[in-house]
């Protein structure tokens, strides 16, 4: 819950099952600067849902509501929910599951458009975010297959939702959420950055993961930096550089190398 002073408006999220235990963390996360609590009723990874955590509460309706109301409560800031369309195919739930968490008091609901049991395959089904949005009065934000300009437009235009979360879509490629940002403020679409703008944001990126973390931080590195190296000549090769660095000043070597020979090719 570490924050920086550049990084308002600023949300924190939580997850868990205990209504209590999360009430306390959300008083906690207002003291070290949150200003929106929100709540994980969406994550698919076994090691959460097993603890009854994520999208399990999409079966726990009750557990749902108890949970925001006691974060309500709890908190003087907005309180919003993230979630899924249902737990598979045979239980989507979503309409009754998004009212009720309406009703319990959060103020703006983020749908990925998938099960729990598609993870993040197949393919969003945006069209529960439309039919949610047409049943709830607070805001909705439209989730999963973002990974446009075209396809947030393409998203909001079906499902009229308030707003799109892309979540991997920025992964290696940061540059989509201002992408997105001045497109629907101007209408136009900015240029994709050159191989060579992604390659100096990942040697920033390294750099600053090492700052914060140390060691810790190159080992987070190495899958990060993998995300960048798409789409040009030599990137797979640097894939499999990036996943063995050993410390920043051979990652930096590795990717400044990579940034001479595209250079050379321009």
């Amino acid at each position: 819950m570490e924050i920086d002073a550049n990084e308002r408006p600023i949300s924190i999220q939580l997850f868990d099952c205990r209504p209590d235990f999360l009430g306390e963390a959300a008083q906690i996360a207002v003291e070290q600067g949150a200003q929106t609590i929100d709540i994980n009723m969406g994550c698919p990874v076994n090691k959460i849902t097993k603890n009854g955590g994520g999208s399990s509460l999409l079966r726990d309706p009750d557990t749902a509501v108890a949970i925001v109301k006691a974060v309500v409560n709890a908190v003087n800031i907005p309180v919003t929910v993230k979630t899924r369309i249902g737990w598979s195919d045979d239980e989507i739930n979503i309409l009754d599951f998004a009212q009720r968490m309406q009703d319990a008091g959060a103020q703006m609901l983020t749908v990925h458009a998938r099960t729990r049991a598609q993870g993040y395959n197949g393919t969003a089904n945006w069209d529960w975010i439309r039919r949610v949005k047409e049943i709830l009065s607070i805001p909705i934000i439209a989730n999963g297959d973002i990974f446009s300009v075209e396809s947030a437009v393409a998203c909001l235009k079906q499902t009229g939702a308030d707003g799109v979360m892309c979540s991997r879509g920025t992964l290696g490629y940061p540059f989509l959420v201002g992408e997105i940002d001045h497109f629907l403020k101007t209408g136009e679409l900015l240029p994709s950055p050159s191989s060579i703008a992604r390659l100096e944001c990942a040697r920033e990126h390294l750099q600053n993961l090492y700052l914060y973390k140390g060691e810790r931080g190159i080992l987070q590195a190495r899958k990060h930096m993998t995300w960048y190296a798409k789409g040009f000549s030599g990137a797979s090769e640097l894939r499999t550089q990036l996943q063995e660095i050993k410390n920043v000043a051979e990652g930096v070597d590795i990717i400044d190398r990579q940034i001479e020979l595209l250079a050379q090719t321009v």
